[in-house]
């Protein structure tokens, strides 16, 4: 698989596509999707360069999305270093786990997280094809 993905509570991914260690589906637990949000191998190393930085390789990182900025939205992405909650989605890749709140779910689906590096930019970028515009800094963006 290229990729890591995502699908809201509810949807069981085949076999052969779910994590080695997958979350519960019950109600209450977390759930392991498929098919909506896709993680690039380079944006899981990054992530582990980063959580291994910061001392706590076993924190998870959280995508998610925030009213705000000069076009609307603004992406979020952020370490966490409790259990997912109960309504989030997990996905993990090269032993990251990557957290998503079912209502930013709604926003990200289709997207990549990706890692650039660039001589104007280092770090992690979504790429979501329900951006209908994003501000000049690259920061916010708005929805179809």
């Amino acid at each position: 698989m290229n990729s890591s993905e995502i699908t809201p509570n509810g949807a069981e991914p085949p076999a052969s596509a779910r994590p080695s260690q997958q979350a519960g589906t019950s109600e209450g637990a977390p759930s392991t999707a498929r098919a909506l949000v896709h993680i690039t191998q380079g944006a899981a190393e990054f992530a582990k360069k980063k959580l291994a930085a910061r001392g706590t390789p076993d924190a998870a990182v959280r995508l998610g999305i925030r009213g705000g900025g000069c076009s609307g939205f603004s992406y979020v992405i952020e370490f966490d270093d409790g259990p997912a909650r109960p309504r989030d989605s997990l996905i993990e890749r090269s032993g990251v786990r990557f957290y998503v709140d079912k209502k930013s779910l709604i926003y990200l689906a289709g997207s990549t997280l990706d890692y650039e590096h660039t001589l104007m930019f280092q770090g992690f970028k979504f790429k979501n094809p329900q951006e209908a515009s994003r501000c000049g800094c690259g920061h916010s963006f708005t929805v179809r």
